[in-house]
């Protein structure tokens, strides 16, 4: 394999013929780019849906109610249904395929925040602990609600970056009081969207607020984590079972949509996944093709090139030289063609998405990036290495049937090809 004087004659080969080379590896080279790039962008697609999808946990789940559609045991429709605290232990300790539970009760009117001369209207969240979990709650200062806040009735409150930003200024508000509807409350916590869609909420004990805002025990809806599954026919069947135990607490039919309303994430996250390794395996499909297509040609300029040397090839089984050797000249020959091209373009393939990749986290660090469906359209090193792979095996294929053919010449009948 490395004898000097195959290498040098593979190499003069390669001269006399420049064009053809040349073509055959851009064939080849065209074919492996057109596969990095591919999978760069569906890798780019599937990331970015992954970032949309990570604003919450991909198992969160939520709950709410409304009015009856469907008669029930007798019972007319257009009943208002309504969760309350018992609810929550009911789902917390009782249904299967959940983990992390938090109720909510919303305030009526709007919610007035003020601390000193600084005033504003902001969203306000009452929750549980597990509320952090769900929605991945980022905190930059503090602690978020715990169970404590819960028990105790606690007057805490957890405030959104703005709101810090809008009622302290530069101030640390930890451990200072602000006033809820004229209600003083300690805040504990500052929240941090890295998405700043929530930076204007804040989050309290749900309980506090049930006393405090006149709740009673009502309870407006639930967000809650679900067991991971692996599929979505799974994950539908969890859906199914807190429905149809919330239907028999509340007496309502489990396939009422309007009485009670839910959606799972993890269905969604799941399917959308599918999709993607669908897609994923329809890019290596094309690529491959388009790959293939290329090799076939390196395979066709070896068969034209064995017909041009038959009387070479003749000479040197005459002189001695076997079968083997005659088919690692023109393996190697094909092999380094399809080598050298296809690592070519698997370079300027990664390249190109590494610059892509470069750009967007550009974008996205200047604050620009809000919106972009497409991140981290990069390919990963095990799939470059299966590409190199394929290439030299490839290679080794295109080779071969020529290479055989001119393994198989008679000197006699090569000697007189004209």
């Amino acid at each position: 394999m490395f004898d000097i004087d195959v290498w040098q004659e593979i190499f003069s080969t390669i001269r006399k013929n420049k064009l053809r080379t040349f073509l055959t590896g851009f064939s080849v080279a065209w074919g492996i780019f057109m596969l990095m790039i591919l999978l760069g962008s569906g890798n780019g697609l599937q990331n970015g849906v992954k970032q949309e999808f990570a604003s919450n946990a991909v198992n969160a789940m939520w709950i709410w109610t409304g009015e009856t559609s469907m008669p029930y045991k007798g019972m007319k429709t257009g009943r208002p249904i309504r969760f309350n605290n018992q609810d929550y232990t009911f789902l917390t300790n009782k249904v299967k395929g959940l983990d992390e539970v938090s109720s909510r009760f919303y305030l009526p009117g709007d919610t007035n925040y003020a601390y000193g001369n600084e005033y504003g209207s902001f969203t306000t969240v009452t929750c549980h602990p597990a509320l952090r979990d769900v929605e991945n709650i980022k905190l930059s200062k503090g602690r978020f609600i715990n169970h404590k806040d819960i028990t105790d009735y606690r007057k805490s409150i957890v405030i959104g970056k703005d709101i810090a930003k809008a009622l302290f200024k530069e101030e640390d508000p930890i451990g200072k009081y602000i006033k809820v509807n004229d209600v003083p409350f300690k805040v504990v916590g500052v929240s941090h969207d890295p998405d700043n869609r929530n930076d204007r909420t804040a989050y309290m004990p749900v309980s506090t607020a049930q006393r405090i805002f006149n709740g009673g025990n009502r309870v407006h809806s639930f967000a809650v984590t679900t067991k991971m599954v692996t599929s979505a026919k799974q994950a539908e069947a969890i859906t199914k079972e807190v429905r149809e135990a919330l239907a028999q607490r509340h007496k309502f039919n489990p396939d009422d949509k309007r009485a009670m309303g839910a959606f799972n994430m993890l269905t969604e996250y799941l399917r959308t996944m599918k999709i993607f390794q669908g897609i994923k395996i329809f890019v290596w499909i094309i690529g491959i093709g388009t790959l293939i297509a290329g090799i076939v040609g390196v395979s066709n300029i070896m068969l034209i090139l064995v017909k041009e040397r038959t009387r070479e090839i003749g000479v040197r089984k005459a002189l001695g030289a076997s079968p083997r050797s005659v088919i690692g000249l023109i393996l190697m020959e094909s092999i380094l063609i399809t080598t050298v091209a296809g690592y070519i373009g698997l370079t300027l393939g990664v390249g190109i998405m590494e610059g892509v990749n470069y750009v967007l986290e550009q974008m996205s660090a200047s604050g620009g990036g809000d919106g972009i469906f497409f991140r981290n359209p990069t390919v990963d090193f095990g799939t470059a290495i299966s590409a190199t792979l394929i290439l030299v095996l490839s290679g080794a294929i295109a080779g071969y049937i020529p290479a055989k053919k001119a393994a198989n010449v008679k000197p006699i009948e090569a000697l007189r090809d004209e």
